[in-house]
């Protein structure tokens, strides 16, 4: 059904990440930031399943701003305005994620709830004449129902309120899964989303940078809080170190520009797959694996918390890493079955022998892992762009 272009579309062929977006993205620096922290004051069962929600929300807050951005010209003021109204959102959001659970619920569940309904608000509106219309009014049914139930969780005592928001996202992470299926509206299938896929990857490839610099971040400051810096604090760093480099590698040796995967299938259905889901779980993991060295650094004991921190952050990236590739190139080397197999063999093997083996000893394994899986990746890349030429 496609009718007159709106003015505020993004130019044919323009796929260049605005300094607009960058600037948005820089608010998701804090948000990875305080996610972190709150996983490290709360490493609990509990806390762990809490900080997951919270993660979970920010996350899609992100990701759905990333996609409206797919279709906006960063140049008008409008789509300026709307992107700060965003910015907002998400900072209140980040602030109160500590206390989202105490005193802090109603702005977190707010500043959540004003940004899923504002955004496909904004465009429903401004898109009228385009499928994106219909597309994002329907999508505005779904996160209003999500941002209700936020807000009606954030009056109710922790416990409830913690399956109120688990309903709530879940709903606004399925509404694609249902093709945004409305009564008496019809569906918004994935097919009708036109999508710029070079442009999201961009934005998907920066902001899994945004939470690799999370662990440096966390590094210096937890070295600059020390009363003296031991040869010990310098072996982990050190290791840490090597650790993100070699998730970095394992990540851009596939998905960097010019690569398998940056080349791949070009479907939104695809794309929502690889950049939606499979970019959650990375980021994801990329903040466990921030919070495992910080652990390690200040609480060196082999520690239920420090293996499977150490272990869940690589494990994450890995699975999720399985889902982007397979969503852009269709296949998988069988080098993240096998990195993710000794990944859990591993943190099984420290949780059974607990504090019979230094803390270390599960660091230097996971590491060995992604170094290894670095290595691998980068000699597939190597052959695929061979193959190709």
């Amino acid at each position: 059904m496609p009718g007159s272009r709106p003015q505020l579309l993004r130019r044919e062929g323009d796929d260049e990440v605005a300094p607009i977006e960058l600037f948005f993205d820089l608010v998701y620096v804090f948000a990875i930031v305080q996610v972190s922290h709150t996983l490290l004051h709360h490493l609990t069962p509990l806390g762990a399943v809490e900080t997951a929600l919270l993660f979970a929300a920010v996350w899609w807050l992100w990701n759905y701003s990333a996609w409206a951005m797919n279709y906006l010209d960063p140049g008008r003021l409008a789509v300026r305005v709307l992107n700060a109204f965003l910015m907002l959102a998400s900072l209140g959001m980040a602030l109160a994620l500590p206390s989202a659970f105490a005193g802090g619920g109603l702005l977190f569940a707010g500043c959540f709830a004003a940004a899923q309904i504002g955004r496909p608000l904004f465009m429903w509106i401004t898109m009228r004449g385009h499928v994106l219309a219909r597309n994002y009014r329907n999508l505005l049914v779904w996160s209003a129902a999500a941002g209700v139930l936020f807000l009606v969780g954030a009056f109710l005592p922790p416990g409830v309120r913690l399956v109120m928001w688990a309903v709530a996202v879940a709903v606004d992470i399925a509404g694609p899964r249902f093709d945004f299926r409305v009564p008496g509206l019809g569906s918004a299938p994935m097919e009708d989303w036109p999508v710029t896929v070079e442009h999201l990857a961009e934005r998907n490839r920066l902001v899994f940078i945004i939470a690799l610099g999370e662990s440096i971040l966390i590094t210096g400051f937890t070295l600059s809080g020390m009363p003296a810096i031991t040869p010990y604090a310098v072996l982990i760093t050190v290791l840490g170190f090597v650790g993100l480099v070699a998730l970095w590698w394992s990540y851009f040796a596939l998905a960097g520009h010019g690569t398998a995967a940056s080349e791949g299938d070009d479907s939104t259905r695809a794309a929502r797959a690889a950049f939606a889901y499979a970019h959650g779980l990375m980021v994801g993991g990329a903040v466990l694996f921030a919070v495992a060295i910080e652990l390690h650094l200040t609480h060196p004991e082999n520690t239920p918390s420090l293996v499977l921190t150490s272990v869940g952050g690589p494990l994450l990236y890995v699975v999720g890493n399985k889902l982007y590739l397979q969503g852009r190139t269709g296949s998988v080397d069988r080098s993240r079955y096998v990195a993710a197999a000794v990944l859990v063999v591993a943190g099984a093997g420290a949780l059974l022998l607990g504090h019979a083996i230094p803390a270390i000893v599960i660091g230097l394994v996971v590491l060995a892992v992604m170094i290894g899986l670095a290595v691998v990746t980068q000699l597939s890349g190597s052959r695929m762009t061979e193959s190709r030429a």
